[in-house]
C-alpha cells in the first residue's frame, strides 16, 4: 500500500465523520470537568468506544482509559500510542456560543476538549481501516493533566501499558499562535519541569509598635522570597534556563498587627532534571536558614511535580516527516521552547516521545489565550488533528 493512497483514504474517512468529531468536541466543551473528576467525560468516551466496537480498559489512574485497535494485515508486536487529556480548568467562560459551558466556573480553557474529540476521531478512522495495517494503535485518554500529581504519572504507575509496549508515544496540543490546519514541531527539552513550593512561616505575632516583643513573620517571609531569588541568579548552572516565582503571599494581619503565620506559595521551573534535583535540595535549606535568622520557624511542603517534557530527536523527526508527507511544507512549522509544563513529561521520561502542537486560530487569528475565559478554537482544526493522528498510526504500522 503506497503512502499516498493511505493519505487519501484517511482524508476521505475523516471528512466523512468530521460532523461527528465536531459534535464530540461541542459536547465535551459544554460539559467540562475538573482534574480527577472526569467521570462523565470518561463515560461519554467509553460509550463511544462501545458503539465503535473498540476494546478498552478504564479507571486507570483515576478515570483514565486505554483503547486499542489491532491491525488485521499481519501479526505484529509493533505498537504506537497517542495521548489526549480530558480535564478542564476552574475558569468562568465568557464566550457566547450555543455550546458554552453548562458548569458554572468550569471551562475547557486549555483545549483538552479538542484533544479528546480528535483522539476519538482518530480512533474511529484507524478502526475503519484496520485491514490496512499490522500491529496495534493505542489511544490513551488521560485525566488530571492540569493538577499535580498528574494523570500521566498515575496511569503509568497503574500499568497503562502492561499489555502493550509502545515503540513511541505522540501527543498534540492546541496552539493559539498557529492557524487551524497547521502543526508545529520542536526537538529536545520542549517544556520545563514544574514543582510547587508551599511555605508557612510561623512566629510570635503581636503589636506592630512593639517589634522587640515578637517575631516578624512578614519580614521573615519577605526575606525568604528575596533569598530564594539567589537560587536562580547564583546557584544554578547559567547555561540551564530556570525560573522561580511566587504568586501567593498571605499575611493576614493589620496595619499594626504582625500575624503569627504567613503563607507563601510558588513554582520552580527547570529545563534540566539534574538541575531540578539540585535545586529541590537547596531551596528548603535557604527557607529554613532565613526563617531561623528572624527567630521564626517554617513548614515546607514540596509535592512531587512534573518532569521536563522531551521530544526525542529520532521520533520527532519521524513524525515531522510524516506530517510533511501528509500536509505538505506549508502546513508544518516550528514552535518555540517554553517554561510551561506538561505531565506528558512522565511519558517522555520512560518512552521515546513526540510532543507537537496543532494550530487552532481562525482566519482573523482570534481564539483567545490559553487558560483564559475567551479561549475557543476554530473547529476546522479538528480535521487536521484527527486525520494526522490517524496517518501517523497507519504509516507507522504499515508493512
Amino acid at each position: 500500500m503506497k503512502v499516498a493512497s493511505i493519505a487519501v483514504m484517511i482524508r476521505k474517512e475523516t471528512e466523512k465523520i468530521f460532523p461527528e468529531i465536531v459534535r464530540h468536541y461541542r459536547y465535551l466543551h459544554q460539559h467540562p470537568e475538573l482534574s480527577y473528576k472526569e467521570e462523565n467525560t470518561a463515560r461519554y468516551i467509553t460509550e463511544f468506544l462501545d458503539v465503535e466496537g473498540i476494546p478498552y480498559r478504564k479507571n486507570i489512574g483515576g478515570y483514565g482509559i486505554l483503547a486499542w485497535v489491532k491491525g488485521e494485515k499481519a501479526n505484529s508486536e509493533k505498537a504506537v500510542a497517542f495521548v489526549a487529556d480530558m480535564d478542564a480548568l476552574p475558569v468562568h467562560e465568557k464566550n457566547s456560543v450555543p455550546y458554552k459551558s453548562l458548569t458554572e466556573g468550569v471551562m475547557h480553557a486549555c483545549g483538552h476538549d479538542s484533544h479528546t474529540a480528535s483522539l476519538m476521531g482518530a480512533a474511529k478512522v484507524v478502526n475503519s481501516l484496520r485491514s490496512r495495517f499490522a500491529g496495534t494503535a493505542l489511544f490513551v485518554f488521560q485525566p488530571g493533566e492540569e493538577q499535580s500529581p498528574g494523570g500521566a504519572g498515575l496511569m503509568l504507575k497503574e500499568g497503562v501499558f502492561r499489555n502493550f509496549e509502545p515503540d513511541f508515544i505522540v501527543k498534540q496540543h492546541a496552539y493559539v499562535d498557529l492557524p487551524a490546519g497547521m502543526v508545529a514541531f520542536q526537538t529536545g527539552t520542549v517544556m520545563a519541569s514544574a514543582d510547587e513550593i508551599h511555605i508557612k512561616v510561623k512566629g510570635q505575632g503581636g503589636h506592630g509598635a512593639l517589634p522587640h516583643e515578637l517575631n516578624d513573620t512578614v519580614l521573615a517571609a519577605s526575606n525568604i522570597i528575596i533569598a530564594l531569588q539567589q537560587v536562580v541568579s547564583r546557584r544554578r548552572d547559567p547555561f540551564q534556563p530556570m525560573t522561580l516565582s511566587f504568586g501567593k503571599f498571605i499575611a493576614d494581619g493589620a496595619t499594626n498587627v504582625i500575624p503569627s503565620e504567613v503563607v507563601l506559595a510558588g513554582s520552580l521551573r527547570c529545563m534540566d532534571e539534574n538541575e531540578r534535583r539540585k535545586m529541590l535540595c537547596i531551596i528548603p535549606q535557604i527557607i529554613e536558614s532565613t526563617a531561623t535568622a528572624y527567630g521564626c520557624t517554617c513548614e515546607i511542603v514540596m509535592p512531587d511535580g512534573y518532569p521536563c517534557t522531551i521530544s526525542h530527536a529520532g521520533v520527532t523527526e519521524k513524525v515531522r516527516l510524516q506530517a510533511l508527507e501528509f500536509m505538505g511544507e506549508a502546513g508544518v512549522s516550528e514552535y518555540p521552547v517554553r517554561m510551561t509544563a506538561e505531565d506528558f513529561g512522565f511519558f517522555s521520561q520512560q518512552y521515546p516521545c513526540c510532543f507537537y502542537r496543532f494550530g487552532v486560530a481562525g482566519k482573523e487569528g482570534a481564539c483567545g489565550k490559553l487558560h483564559s475565559s475567551s479561549f475557543l478554537i476554530d473547529e476546522k482544526a479538528l480535521l487536521t488533528s484527527s486525520s494526522l493522528f490517524a496517518f501517523i498510526a497507519l504509516d507507522t504500522l504499515k508493512l
